[in-house]
């Protein structure tokens, strides 16, 4: 079966001139213009709506998944040469906590994308517009437009832009290590404390390597290598981290929470 996306240009509905307006509209409010206004129709194009219009009309899903990994190449870039004295640890905690679903909406928040959407009926009557995780997938996916419309380097300077409220404020806050949020996390939730255990040592005496293993809730993790015990349950941490990061919306906002030192957490779980 042919793929949406891989039609001939000449079979693509037109985009109409009402929304041509919005679109112009959204690029004056944000100050984010793309050669090819095609791109940013379809970056505002939920898949609720894609069966309900024509088989034509293609949604923002592909653009989310490009967006996604050009979020992280240049979120990764921008700390990378802005915080010259962060440890990888500290950077890649940092960075999580910028791509998360959370910060995304909040950037989707702010640039007013719930506005100019294309939602089915469906999403529209169930609120679609203030829905967190609509709202990151399509900041995602205006990025992985913006760069296919304009590059990586242009990119790059509208992430850092929009983000830059966001990395100001994670630069002034105390910078929990990963150890500390799980352990929180754990706490938060009512778990026991995470058991942390020496797995293996490998190599002489003066140049030894870790390999640390952690139990949280019945669920081992790791093990994952260090130059020392304590790098060892940082990297382990950092991987649980990640791992719970991923695995649905309500442990990511918990996690972004406890990452930030809210005391939202204590008001809604």
């Amino acid at each position: 079966m042919r793929r949406k996306d891989h039609l001939p240009s000449n079979n693509r509905l037109e985009i109409s001139s009402s929304r041509r307006s919005t679109l112009l509209r959204f690029q004056r409010a944000t100050d984010i213009s793309f050669h090819d206004i095609t791109l940013l129709d379809i970056a505002l194009t939920h898949s609720s709506s894609v069966n309900e219009k024509s088989p034509y009309i293609q949604d923002n899903e592909r653009l989310e998944f490009l967006g996604d990994s050009v979020l992280n190449l240049c979120i990764s870039h921008i700390l990378y040469e802005s915080l010259p004295d962060n440890d990888e640890g500290e950077l890649a905690h940092m960075k999580n906590v910028l791509v998360s679903e959370t910060s995304l909406a909040s950037i989707a928040i702010s640039l007013g994308i719930g506005e100019f959407l294309i939602l089915g009926k469906g999403e529209e009557m169930s609120g679609g517009r203030r829905k967190p995780a609509i709202l990151a997938d399509a900041t995602e996916a205006l990025l992985g437009a913006y760069y296919l419309d304009s590059g990586i380097q242009s990119t790059k300077e509208i992430v850092s832009r929009i983000f830059s409220s966001k990395i100001d404020e994670l630069r002034k806050t105390p910078s929990k290590d990963f150890k500390s949020i799980i352990q929180e996390y754990a706490q938060k939730r009512g778990l026991e404390i995470p058991s942390y255990r020496v797995a293996r040592i490998e190599g002489p005496d003066h140049a030894r390597h870790f390999f640390v293993s952690c139990v949280i809730d019945g669920e081992t993790f790791g093990p994952m290598e260090g130059m020392s015990k304590k790098e060892a349950e940082q990297r382990v941490a950092q991987h649980i981290f990640e791992v719970l990061h991923k695995r649905d919306a309500e442990t990511a906002r918990l996690l972004d929470i406890v990452t930030k030192g809210s005391t939202e957490i204590d008001e809604k779980i």
